[in-house]
């Protein structure tokens, strides 16, 4: 059990100082994201994978990956956002593509 606290707080350490700094510098990850949640969810992701993994990950991939995701669930609510007029406008843009 102790193996596996310190495999979590290991994820913890690498994990959220490339989340704060990737927050830091984009300001929709400011306005759309809690930075703890992300922090938790991705802690919770990545831990899905076995230390060996985990640890063969790059500094660098592993930013891309956090990247990544980051974005997928900063605009993953944005057409809530609109406006009824702005949805006709997506939908009819949609539409002719």
């Amino acid at each position: 059990m102790a193996e596996v606290a310190n495999y979590h707080q290991e994820l913890s350490n690498r994990i959220s100082p490339i989340v704060e700094k990737l927050i830091k510098g984009n300001s929709l990850y400011q306005v759309k994201l809690n930075q703890q949640a992300m922090r938790e969810m991705l802690v919770e992701l990545f831990g899905q994978l076995s230390q060996k993994e985990m640890r063969a990950i790059t500094e660098h991939e592993l930013t891309r990956r956090i990247d990544k995701i980051l974005v997928l669930e900063a605009v993953s609510g944005t057409l809530n956002d609109l406006t009824p007029e702005q949805i006709k406008m997506y939908d009819e843009a949609v539409k002719r593509k």
